[in-house]
């Protein structure tokens, strides 16, 4: 059941239309702008690392026979006020104007260690235990200078903050092999993909699928009111004088408020562009890390981009999206960083939404929610909630070793 009038809830993509009308209530977008059916611009737009868990799970179900995806075009860091490519691999490290000509080869071999590393076979451990040691102290090891800290830690281990540092190193290795190997997978500028038609395709995908597994869908439902027997124990839902019987309830925090906490919030700008991010080689769709300590804030900015080519947009228009965890109540100042990166642009909207977590106990109530989007323009954080969730209600953990060549991005 969902209130809305169109599938996918916060993380949908609205044509041009319903962007005006969500940001500028009765106003019409300008003609200038092009056919608001060539419009899908997402809500809470985010990339999927090629190799990554939400990959291994659309295989899993068969979802990817209702999606086509395409590489994004460029990976890229802010590092002490300009733009940078992100160096992946040894290879990469070498020729990175990141770092000067000595750190590149402490960088190289960290890379290399990190590209042998296999958590079964100790030879490749050099004698350290990752589940003991910490990253701060691996990473001192290759004694690597702050600056190449930073744009392992945010743009390759894709960290949102820097407590990694002082946690084992396993889980930064980890990531960061994940990142290589998604890299390797497309031979793109970048280790992420894309849906074409934007994100919006993801949750329309999931409902084909229900479809045929005989799940109801039922849209424009309002007031959904979760109904409990004597036991506190969920037994149904009623929207407008009709209650559907159930077991278990899943749903996101919009719809159980008494149910949640708020944890923080979101700021974010959504910018409408006839040109590619400067400095970003002309990619149709980048993703841009701006670590914290580059900003002097205590969370990363991410600037996310994408255009036709995904056909997200009308030719020669692009979409860039700036998103941070708001730490002021001014959306406007606190993103400029992230916006100066963009150039002129055609119009530009700007948004703040609280984030929630779940306080309840899905044990006692039978009620399974989600925590909201948070501010990264990535999938991973959002995947390991829902995986928790599955397992939460189900019983069982979820068998991800999947062929991923199942989902294969298409080709120009």
């Amino acid at each position: 059941m969902d209130r809305n009038d169109y599938y996918g809830g916060e993380s949908t993509s609205l044509n041009l239309i319903q962007l005006w009308k969500k940001f500028r209530g009765n106003d019409k977008p300008p003609a200038h702008l092009g056919s608001s059916r060539d419009y899908n611009v997402d809500m809470v737009p985010k990339f999927m690392m090629a190799n990554g868990t939400l990959v291994r799970v659309l295989i899993h179900t068969d979802v990817t026979k209702y999606l086509y995806f395409k590489a994004v075009d460029g990976s890229y860091v802010f590092n002490k006020g300009k733009v940078h490519k992100v160096p992946a691999t040894d290879m990469e490290a070498l020729k990175s104007p990141l770092m000067g000509i000595f750190e590149k080869r402490r960088a190289r071999k960290f890379f290399i260690y990190v590209q042998d590393y296999d958590e079964k076979d100790p030879k490749t451990h050099e004698g350290m235990d990752l589940t003991r040691v910490s990253t701060r102290a691996l990473i001192a090891k290759y004694g690597l200078d702050d600056n190449t800290v930073d744009f392992i830690g945010h743009a390759l281990a894709l960290h949102r903050d820097d407590r990694y540092l002082d946690e084992p190193a396993l889980d930064t290795v980890k990531r960061m092999k994940l990142y290589a190997e998604s890299l390797a997978r497309f031979q793109g500028g970048s280790p992420y993909i894309y849906p074409l038609y934007g994100l919006g395709e993801l949750p329309q995908a999931f409902a084909r699928l229900s479809a045929v597994y005989g799940g109801t869908y039922m849209l424009n439902k309002p007031e959904c009111k979760v109904e409990y027997d004597d036991e506190g124990k969920v037994c149904g839902v009623t929207s407008e004088g009709e209650t559907a019987r159930c077991k278990k309830v899943v749903c996101d925090p919009s719809y159980l408020p008494n149910k949640v906490r708020k944890i923080g919030k979101v700021a974010r700008a959504i910018a409408i562009m006839s040109h590619p991010i400067p400095n970003t080689n002309d990619s149709h769709s980048v993703q841009i890390i701006l670590p914290q300590k580059q900003l002097g804030r205590k969370s990363d900015m991410y600037v996310f981009c994408c255009s036709y080519s995904h056909n997200v947009a009308p030719k020669g228009k692009f979409i860039a999206f700036v998103s941070t965890e708001a730490e002021t109540d001014h959306p406007e100042s606190e993103l400029k960083p992230g916006i100066d990166l963009l150039g002129p642009v055609d119009e530009i909207f700007f948004d703040i939404y609280d984030r929630y977590e779940p306080v309840n106990e899905p044990s006692l109530d039978n009620c399974f929610i989600s925590t909201s989007y948070d501010a990264t323009t990535h999938f991973e954080s959002t995947v390991s909630d829902v995986l928790n969730m599955y397992t939460m209600i189900t019983g069982k953990v979820l068998d991800l070793s999947v062929d991923l060549s199942a989902a294969s991005a298409a080709e120009e």
